[in-house]
């Protein structure tokens, strides 16, 4: 247990901004008139991907560390899969302590780099972010270094409410607000600071599929690998974040991996925000409907982080737009000459589609022997158009193999 459960009133969540200081920032709050069109309502983007480190995290860290300051020689030590880390080291650096973070083997690698980069040691351990908070807690207790949970802790989930009631602040219409869940630490905060001051504002709470505990499934160490809503993939909410979840949460539910990558394109697109997979639940459930829009008033969509391992982005691209019947793979053959493929590439242009990539594959099966096999990704201008140009090459003789 992480000790007693938050003070969550209006007066203590002020006071624990004013502790935090300048060490974050007030996030703006964008209208996103593209999912009111389509939706309904009358929805807005609270973008804390724009906060300091790229995330929510730099508020409860930073409270924490204020009310239990750290030996400046043993420092702070935390486990952390990416976003935590990052605000820890932010933030001891900026204090003149020692920082030390405990990181899954499995952790996105961009990240981890990210939290070494702001001057923190790192240790990696295990495949899930539990064998690391245990790691953690051993070393804070042989060193005497001050001990930092992700989300359990009172001081930590005091600092997220902070996000709430600058919320509650932002929109005097606020309706309902839309939260990612992982450990629970922030929708804790920021249920129970808006449930103080705004009580008819809906809560809804948004887990990834692949790493929903409240929903009976426990993330394994495979899933904290791919998901792509690793910074909400933990095994459970904490002891102190689940009672207050279940206390101040109207409504949860879960969304895919397919629905949050088309999130977090549609905001790159849309809103020219980027988001990483766990801030980009909240759109992802609204744009499946998962969550409904409120019928009067503003909706809130809490992004709550922005770090995305960028090797990731052009493959989620590529996803997003064969779904939308923006690009097709294909695979064929041609000529084994000079001109064969030129030949094919010809064709394609003269239905007007746009060869982005291609590449020889010699072993492709059942070819003849003066025939070598191509694989291509095709863009083009929507579904009608793909099939035009497929119908096209089969009528010149190409066989063609849709791959993607």
């Amino acid at each position: 247990m992480s000790g007693p459960g938050p003070d969550l009133s209006a007066a203590a969540v002020e006071e624990a901004r004013d502790l935090i200081g300048d060490a974050a920032r007030a996030t703006p709050v964008f209208d996103a008139g593209w999912l009111t069109r389509s939706l309904g309502g009358s929805i807005s983007l609270k973008a804390e991907n724009l906060q300091r480190t790229g995330s929510f995290k730099v508020r409860g860290v930073s409270v924490k560390l204020a009310r239990e300051p750290a030996d400046p020689k043993a420092g702070v030590v935390a486990a952390s899969a990416g976003n935590h880390g990052q605000a820890l080291a932010y933030v001891a650096s900026a204090l003149g302590l020692p920082c030390r973070v405990f990181v899954p083997t499995n952790a996105s690698v961009a990240k981890a780099q990210a939290i070494e980069s702001r001057g923190a040691t790192l240790e990696f351990v295990g495949e899930g972010l539990e064998a690391s908070v245990q790691a953690a807690r051993e070393y804070a207790a042989e060193s005497g270094a001050t001990f930092v949970h992700p989300y359990d802790d009172a001081a930590v989930i005091l600092g997220q409410a902070t996000l709430g009631l600058e919320l509650a602040e932002q929109v005097p219409d606020l309706a309902k607000v839309v939260v990612p869940i992982g450990g629970g630490g922030l929708i804790s905060g920021v249920a129970g600071v808006l449930k103080a001051v705004r009580p008819e504002v809906t809560i809804a709470g948004i887990q990834a599929e692949v790493c929903a505990p409240i929903s009976g499934r426990a993330p394994g160490a495979a899933d904290v690998r791919f998901a792509l809503a690793d910074g909400i993939a933990v095994k459970d909410p904490g002891e102190l974040t689940r009672p207050l979840i279940d206390q101040h949460v109207d409504e949860l539910c879960t969304v895919s991996e397919d629905a949050i990558a088309d999130a977090m394109v549609e905001l790159l697109q849309r809103s020219k925000l980027v988001v990483e997979g766990a801030g980009a639940v909240p759109v992802a459930a609204l744009r499946t409907r998962a969550v409904q829009a409120a019928p009067e008033g503003v909706t809130v969509a809490l992004l709550s982080g922005g770090n995305l391992d960028l090797s990731r982005v052009s493959a989620i691209a590529r996803l997003h737009e064969a779904a939308a019947g923006r690009s097709v793979q294909i695979g064929t053959k041609v000529p084994d000459h000079p001109g064969g493929l030129a030949e094919l590439l010809g064709r394609i242009a003269e239905e007007g589609g746009n060869v982005i990539d291609v590449q020889h594959v010699r072993d492709i099966g059942r070819r003849g022997f003066h025939e070598t096999g191509v694989e291509m990704v095709l863009e083009v201008r929507g579904a009608d158009h793909r099939d035009r140009i497929l119908a096209a090459l089969e009528t010149d003789g190409y066989e063609v193999d849709v791959l993607q």
